[in-house]
């Protein structure tokens, strides 16, 4: 059998393909610790999975409108404009299996054949593959180390062509978990209205993991540049405030056109999310945001004592986020040594040897645009924590 031309370039993901040889590993009796894998370590809340229970029991199990129920619909809308104070309509929205897939079939109906995406790096590892198979070319956008890799305009204005459609930007970030403030956020609505044919598609997945005081919700370009709401494509969904990465749910908010080009394509392929994961949703961002505070209240706890240890580590040098569950690892002073023999060039090599020699998996920074750095998730508990820097302790000692 023949494969496609695009089946041949096709690169799985790594976070994914991480996480798989690390249970594989568990499954052979080894005490595997991963730090890989961008999901929570605590289970859906109680009272959501109840209704999504109940709602499987009631029978709410055939098919749903391709663009999602009314009534989530509705709700999502009304989130929108509550966290932006903006007006939207559930004519604005549509839903579907995963804010990844969203995102996917945003780029499928925003694309033609050669049109750039502009992708600020560390990027998420998904968004130049999503790229590429909607036709489009990735464009990575260098940001400075001194800034902590925050995007600023200079950056944008220096990878800038007449075939730039598209913006991703991701705020708090995967993988360094830093949050673009609203003078960054400024400087970048500057730009787009130095260029009005760039569309923003603004994957917000983690904008109310934010540990900031006193702030529920992330700064968003929308907060400092209303009037580029018909430009901005919002992107969320429940996977990563409420625990529901399984649930697949996700969802857009943008221009009525592109929302209803996106329904249309998922009607063709993935036909709808859920009907009970749906409704489960709807109770989600309905009622349960006093959960997620304080499930971030246990993330600070988290990021802080993980901070602390790591820097306790030779070679190795990390600062807290802002959002997100990740710490963005410093390990250059690794890069050049030699564990048991094996020489660690890259971070690939590091986390190999990592995963083998100590059991720990975490996500190289080069598969980010970013070499020198690890991805790693503090959502997982304090005695889990304290374990994983013992052996990110031992693991240095050994380096030659």
């Amino acid at each position: 059998m023949k494969l496609s031309t695009r089946a041949l370039n096709l690169k799985p993901s790594p976070t994914l393909a991480i996480a798989a040889k690390a249970k594989a590993l568990k499954a052979e009796g080894q005490d595997v610790i991963s730090l890989s894998v961008g999901e929570p370590d605590w289970d859906t809340y109680a009272e959501i999975s109840k209704v999504g229970i109940a709602a499987i029991e009631s029978g709410k199990t055939k098919y749903a409108p391709a663009g999602g129920l009314p009534e989530l619909k509705s709700a999502i809308a009304d989130l929108a404009q509550q966290e932006l104070n903006l007006k939207f309509s559930p004519q604005e929205v549509t839903v579907s299996a995963g804010a990844k897939f969203i995102l996917f079939s945003a780029l499928q109906m925003l694309l033609d054949p050669g049109d750039e995406v502009l992708i600020p790096i560390p990027y998420w590892v998904s968004y130049p593959t999503m790229v590429e198979l909607a036709g489009g070319k990735p464009v990575l956008v260098s940001t400075s180390e001194s800034k902590r890799f925050h995007l600023t305009r200079e950056d944008l204005e220096s990878q800038v062509s007449e075939k730039t459609k598209v913006l991703i930007l991701n705020s708090p970030n995967n993988p360094s978990g830093e949050t673009l403030s609203k003078d960054a956020l400024k400087e970048i609505a500057a730009f787009l209205k130095d260029h009005p044919q760039i569309v923003v598609l603004s994957d917000d997945i983690y904008n109310r993991l934010i540990f900031s005081e006193g702030e529920t919700v992330a700064p968003h370009l929308l907060h400092v540049a209303p009037e580029l709401k018909e430009r901005v494509v919002l992107i969320n969904g429940i996977s990563k405030s409420f625990s529901m990465t399984g649930w697949r749910l996700g969802w857009a908010v943008g221009d009525a056109k592109l929302i209803q080009a996106m329904s249309n394509y998922q009607s063709q392929s993935v036909s709808c999310a859920a009907p009970f994961t749906q409704i489960a949703a709807a109770y989600a961002i309905q009622n349960c945001w006093s959960q997620v505070k304080k499930s971030n209240e246990t993330l600070i706890t988290r990021r802080d004592l993980f901070v602390k240890l790591l820097n306790e580590i030779e070679g190795v040098e990390v600062l807290p986020p802002g959002g997100a569950f990740y710490l963005w690892v410093n390990v250059k002073a690794w890069l050049g040594k030699t564990y048991e023999g094996k020489s660690l060039q890259g971070t690939k090599e590091v986390a190999e040897a990592l995963l083998d020699g100590v059991q720990l998996a975490v996500v190289p920074g080069v598969e980010s645009g970013v070499e020198g750095y690890l991805r790693i998730s503090f959502a997982l508990k304090e005695t889990q924590i304290e374990k994983a820097c013992a052996r990110l302790k031992d693991f240095a000692s050994r380096l030659q």
